[in-house]
């Protein structure tokens, strides 16, 4: 019975500690033989095997996981945010425009970038020459450690570039304390690693590229570049659904996530942002792959047009947003022959879903065509990829004309959503959309109802802003423009 109502004791006033602040004194347990502290009394420590060592104790602080946290000096005392310089978090441009618009200005010291992309997009190529343009203006040397290739194969690679540079150093290691130590030696301003799967430290199980080598590998250098302040670039592999490879913590723990994207046969690429703690996390740079390296485009709406010296059936132009950046881009689309069975419907550039979508309306709501057993190819120009529901509309004028044989005014731009009812739909960023197709000499622009010069508030100089409610009267705006 003693024992007993001292158990009911005890859980008694453990019961009533619950409810105290996390800063009164509280009852704990602890073993005077080894130290060990259990949630609750025992008669033997679970940890040395003791009898009778438990005693009850009065500790202050929070219990987390059953043990008491206890608080401790800081190294820094907290300051008002009004006394804190914001000089160390600067940004400072790398000399690669397009990489600078994206990243928000340029690198910040001690900051952790992540660029990930497909074999053989350019990754190594573009950090070659932002570490070049490093070395030239930013007065501190810059270090490219690569893992995948040989001293001699970045020096032939930035030899062809002309990216030689007496600041920047170049080394060929695998292991991670190698790397800490062409940093010691080095104390480089900017470190491109190419790339952080190949790396690798013997204080770690698993093998390189794995999820407890990268993990490992990335916070260590993290931490590095945080002390010395240190502009760390890490290429990082993607899977085959393009995501990065390796642990998600992998995102979480560098300040900047960057997706370099293109495709293979086009000299188009394009540098996404992902996640930045510096700046807007929506940017998108635009670069152009030749045989001397990689360009910035500053202007890259030429691209994605095509100059035709007589007007062509089958073609429409539109204004698509790639991140804040309106970029021009032309539809073409082409009606084969009745065939029997399920004709092909061939897309490039665009997605498929969506032009099914606009070939049911354009069957369904107007009267001279008839897709249902022809073929339909549709594409973009230029290798850019457009999916967003503002191109519907460009679409369905491409598609039209290609049926008809009837070809739309070169000088015209379509905007807007498709509903399956016909209806066009507004979309956003139409001032900056306009803007843009004003800026490169379009005169005519078919948009939503509401997003016309009225309602944007808006209105481009030399252009004549149409609103549209359907797609019948998108097709009859765009016949009386090309009439005139």
């Amino acid at each position: 019975m003693t024992t007993s109502r001292s158990t009911s004791a005890r859980g008694g006033a453990a019961g009533a500690s619950r409810g105290r602040s996390a800063r009164e004194p509280r009852p704990a347990y602890e073993c005077d033989a080894c130290g060990h502290q259990p949630p609750k009394w025992v008669g033997r420590c679970p940890e040395c095997g003791e009898w009778g060592s438990v005693v009850e104790c009065t500790v202050t602080g929070p219990l987390v996981s059953g043990k008491v946290v206890s608080s401790r000096m800081p190294s820094e005392p907290a300051r008002p945010i009004a006394t804190i310089s914001a000089a160390p978090a600067r940004a400072r441009p790398t000399g690669v425009s397009e990489l600078d618009r994206v990243l928000g200005g340029g690198l910040v010291p001690g900051a952790v970038v992540l660029l990930a992309g497909e074999p053989g997009v350019g990754k190594s190529t573009l950090l070659l020459d932002v570490a070049q343009q490093w070395a030239a203006g930013a007065g501190s040397p810059s270090l490219v450690v690569s893992g995948e290739e040989s001293v001699s194969q970045v020096r032939l690679r930035a030899e062809r570039m002309g990216t030689l540079h007496d600041q920047l150093y170049l080394a060929a290691e695998s292991d991670l304390s190698a790397v800490l130590g062409h940093l010691d030696a080095v104390k480089p301003g900017l470190l491109v690693l190419d790339s952080v799967q190949t790396i690798s430290t013997t204080g770690t199980e698993g093998v390189p590229g794995g999820v407890t080598q990268v993990r490992a590998v990335t916070a260590a250098l993290v931490a590095v570049a945080k002390e010395r302040g240190i502009a760390t670039v890490l290429v990082g592999h993607v899977t085959k659904d393009g995501q990065v490879a390796g642990p998600r913590v992998l995102e979480h723990l560098v300040d900047v996530v960057l997706h370099f994207e293109g495709d293979k046969h086009s000299s188009l690429r394009m540098v996404r942002g992902v996640k930045n703690r510096f700046g807007a996390a929506d940017e998108v740079g635009c670069f152009e792959m030749h045989e001397g390296g990689i360009s910035s485009l500053a202007d890259p709406s030429g691209l994605f047009l095509t100059r035709y010296s007589e007007p062509v059936p089958g073609t429409c132009v539109t204004v698509a947003m790639e991140g804040r950046r309106a970029l021009v881009t032309e539809v073409q689309a082409l009606i084969g022959a009745t065939v029997a069975g399920s004709p092909r419907r061939t897309v490039s550039g665009l997605d498929g879903a969506r032009l099914a979508m606009v070939l049911a309306v354009l069957q369904r709501r107007t009267e001279r065509l008839t897709l249902h057993d022809r073929e339909v190819f549709a594409a973009t120009v230029g290798g850019i990829r457009v999916v967003e529901p503002a191109a519907d509309l460009a679409v369905a004028l491409a598609v039209a004309s290609g049926g008809l044989n009837l070809a739309i005014a070169p000088h015209l731009v379509a905007i807007g959503e498709v509903g399956l009812t016909g209806e066009v739909r507004r979309v956003g960023a139409v001032p900056r959309r306009l803007a843009e197709a004003a800026r490169l000499g379009f005169r005519v622009a078919l948009v939503p109802p509401g997003c016309g010069p009225g309602s944007t508030g808006v209105t481009p100089e030399n252009m004549q802003v149409t609103e549209v409610t359907d797609v019948r009267s998108a097709l009859q705006a765009a016949a009386r423009a090309s009439a005139a």
